[in-house]
């Protein structure tokens, strides 16, 4: 779980460093802001990728066995 924080911290800390200072005393706080919109934009796909995988028709060559 830790990985995978670090992870979402590092792409979130370059993204805030073109809004705030890196030495700003409210740097952290706009990284976390970062942080969880990569999170949430991250969620919303994979979301959607699974709604519109559901959505699809099954394959003609899978869904009927052949006689």
């Amino acid at each position: 779980m830790a990985w995978i924080v670090r992870f979402i911290l590092m792409l979130a800390t370059p993204i805030a460093a073109l809004f705030v200072a890196r030495d700003a005393l409210n740097f952290g706080i706009v990284q976390s802001l970062v942080a969880t919109g990569l999170v949430a934009v991250v969620l919303v796909t994979v979301a959607r990728w699974s709604v519109g995988r559901a959505d699809r028709p099954a394959d003609s060559s899978t869904s009927e066995p052949l006689s």
